[in-house]
């Protein structure tokens, strides 16, 4: 397909998509979306800051731009829909007076907003600065007409202050150089990763490998916690063979970490990915040397290892996500754990597959912590571990 074939993006189409991702809880008020404008607001100046600060070691400062002019795009899209309003309607207007307001322009791109754009990836300049402490001043204003009760049954007052802060953010990009079209992409491709209309769930890594060297489709694992010469040990059996070391939590404080292992079952069990368990059930792709070498072998390990025991930590401060369900976790942490795999095959896994992963694991984990001992089933073909009371 050639690049003409590509259709311009439309605001309306954006608004609609966006629409189907806002999470917040009263889809009436304002206060969420608004604060989440301002927020979104501060972090592209924190982009520019750091921009300035680190120079030349901040390599990702045109991919940050893009990306947070996109989320305050989102967030502005939020707030005019809870308004009542379009957001068509409010970029067909950015050029116009209130007095003078055109009717919704459902057909309006994104590239007709910015016609002369020049774009360009550089550091960022004195003007695109100015522009966004601007933007920041009206974001601001609008939040305290909001906390006043100006914009209580005022869709006027609302809308002004919405073309104000739209035509702002235009400037913003033109001067950053950057689309708000590709802001706009990059956004929904973000929230769909995180937030699917519909959750499809791909092939496994190795459904091509031989068959003697693909994870395992259903397996049954006991894990039970046993005292030997006064320290406790947690085994894991497998068929009536042991597999792994017996382990405990090398740590000062006890925090039953020694049933990590869990979450890397979930790993194969959810993701069909764990070079760990690749490791300790003989499963490495040998037959094919480099998928071996760089998927399998003891640096993917160690990346594995590194982002459990990262999860770990988090997970600890929110009561190991007791009570968090699909949805609940932190988007922030789903992108760092995406930045951990990065170059490996577990790369590929959405952001969604890596949250149901990680809160089955989690599930699993708890349910040790009580019992001390679960008998857990890899279940690949309904994405599920299942864990189950174990008999002494």
């Amino acid at each position: 397909m050639m690049a003409e074939d590509f259709e311009p993006l439309t605001v309306a189409l954006y608004a609609q998509e966006a629409a189907t991702t806002d999470q917040g809880s009263d889809a009436s008020s304002l206060s969420f979306p608004l604060l989440g404008l301002f927020g979104e607001t501060g972090s592209l100046l924190s982009v520019v800051k750091k921009k300035q600060r680190d120079r030349a070691s901040y390599l990702g400062y045109a991919m940050a731009v893009v990306e947070e002019l996109g989320d305050v795009l989102w967030y502005l899209s939020a707030v005019a829909s809870r308004g009542g309003i379009r957001l068509s309607a409010i970029a067909a207007n950015v050029n116009r007076g209130y007095a003078d307001w055109a009717h919704d322009d459902a057909t309006l791109t994104f590239e007709a907003l910015q016609p002369d754009l020049i774009v360009r990836d550089g550091a960022p300049t004195p003007a695109f600065e100015a522009t966004l402490l601007q933007l920041a001043g009206e974001v601001g204003a609008l939040l305290n007409d909001q906390h006043a009760g100006k914009l209580e049954n005022n869709q006027a007052a609302l809308a002004g202050h919405l073309v104000t802060v739209l035509r702002r953010l235009i400037q913003a990009a033109n001067e950053a150089g950057v689309t708000l079209e590709a802001a706009a992409i990059k956004n929904l491709s973000k929230i769909f990763d995180r937030w699917p209309k519909e959750r499809v769930y791909p092939a496994p890594f190795d459904d091509q490998s031989d068959a003697d060297e693909r994870l395992p489709r259903n397996l049954t694992i006991d894990i039970f916690e046993k005292e030997v010469r006064g320290q406790a040990f947690v085994f894991q059996r497998c068929a009536g063979i042991f597999i792994g070391d017996r382990l405990t939590d090398n740590a000062v404080e006890p925090d039953d970490y020694r049933f990590h292992d869990v979450f890397h079952f979930a790993h194969v069990a959810v993701l069909g990915w764990s070079p760990v368990i690749r490791a300790l059930l003989k499963l490495k792709r040998k037959s094919e040397p480099a998928v071996d070498e760089a998927q399998d072998g003891a640096r993917a390990n160690l990346i594995e290892e590194g982002v459990t025991t990262w999860i770990f930590g988090q997970a600890q401060q929110l009561e190991f996500f007791q009570g968090l369900k699909a949805g609940d976790l932190p988007l922030d942490m789903l992108k760092h754990v995406r930045e951990f795999v990065t170059g490996y095959e577990a790369e590929a896994c959405p952001l969604w597959l890596w949250e149901e992963a990680i809160l089955q694991g989690y599930e699993a984990f708890r349910f040790l912590q009580v019992h001390r001992r679960a008998r857990i089933t890899i279940d690949f073909a309904n994405r599920r571990l299942h864990i189950e009371e174990l008999q002494p």
